[in-house]
């Protein structure tokens, strides 16, 4: 959990020193908070991440991506928030090389993946009919929306995040999280004895501080399919 919180906490001051600290004329920063609720992230930690980007001698953060191939030939996507980028782009080197993987340029491997957002939505219990929604919200860069416990799932194009949460909160809904994704265009199979040594490597990158994401084109595991069907 405390992974969690340290992730949302880099967003959380990244945000606020893009947009400023106030939620209510920082779209971003209003739903990141939404997001750290819904974690159960504290209070506290969620004001000292906005308090940090204000400060005079915080060392802001960089967004940087890192591509590359681990073993078995599956792509992986890092994405990362750093305030020492040599420091983060040589640990994440390390660990390529280190378990079975090569750390490429970027942008080599984007191309394989679709950048979505995610929103988590309550219906507040409301019937709502998911074809009109989407009809409504097509041109707002929405591409699909599901009903799932309760709550609308609704995927959309990355770079139209704003204006989805803008159409939401427009229409009245509750957005309780949003999440942006990097989903493989095509997936590839693996042999369980190959998918624990790409899922170490995988672990290995994601017990760094500055790795926020890891996304790869490994097709899903078809045991925990099975559990999830059950």
């Amino acid at each position: 959990m405390s992974r969690t919180f340290t992730k949302i906490g880099k967003e959380i001051t990244i945000a606020a020193r893009e947009g400023g600290p106030d939620p209510d004329t920082n779209p971003r920063l209003r739903l990141l908070i939404q997001t750290s609720k819904k974690e159960n992230m504290p209070k506290d930690n969620v004001e000292r991440a906005i308090k940090r980007a204000t400060e005079k001698d915080f060392s802001d953060y960089k967004q940087m991506n890192y591509e590359g191939y681990g073993p078995h030939g599956i792509a992986i996507f890092v994405e990362t928030a750093t305030d020492n980028t040599t420091r983060t782009v040589a640990n994440v080197r390390s660990v390529f090389n280190k378990y079975g993987g090569n750390l490429g340029t970027t942008g080599s491997l984007e191309f394989l993946f679709d950048h979505n957002v995610i929103f988590h939505v309550d219906t507040q219990d409301k019937e709502v009919d998911t074809d009109e929604l989407l009809l409504e919200l097509i041109d707002f860069g929405v591409e699909e929306i599901e009903e799932e416990d309760g709550e609308l799932v609704i995927t959309g194009d990355f770079i139209s995040n704003g204006d989805i949460q803008s159409a939401l909160e427009s229409k009245g809904f509750e957005i309780s999280s949003a999440d942006f994704v990097r989903i493989p265009k095509d997936t590839k199979d693996i042999t369980p004895e190959e998918r624990e040594e790409v899922n170490t490597l995988i672990e290995k990158l994601e017990e760094d501080d500055d790795v926020q994401n890891v996304f790869t084109n490994m097709a899903e595991d078809p045991d925990e399919l099975d559990e999830s069907d059950e």
